[in-house]
């Protein structure tokens, strides 16, 4: 799936991943490919995403997710 993660100073990924754990509102939750469509407020936390079975890690303060046809989109701050 694609995964482009924003924040309002830059793009810090754009690409490719093969799961992505977010922190939920009401808890940590995961998406995997072709995952039903979504749109949530994210707290927080971590935000891990796997590229090429390599897990990669980001501290954000607050932000919202959209993921439709396995294209997700995360705006952080």
């Amino acid at each position: 799936m694609v995964l482009n993660i924003v924040s309002p100073e830059k793009v810090i990924y754009k690409g490719e991943a093969d799961l992505v754990v977010l922190p939920g509102i009401k808890g940590a939750f995961m998406i995997l490919e072709r995952h039903a469509p979504v749109i949530s407020i994210l707290s927080k936390g971590h935000l891990i995403y796997r590229v090429s079975g390599e897990n990669r890690s980001l501290n954000i303060e607050e932000g919202f997710i959209e993921k439709k046809d396995n294209i997700i989109i995360v705006c952080v701050e």
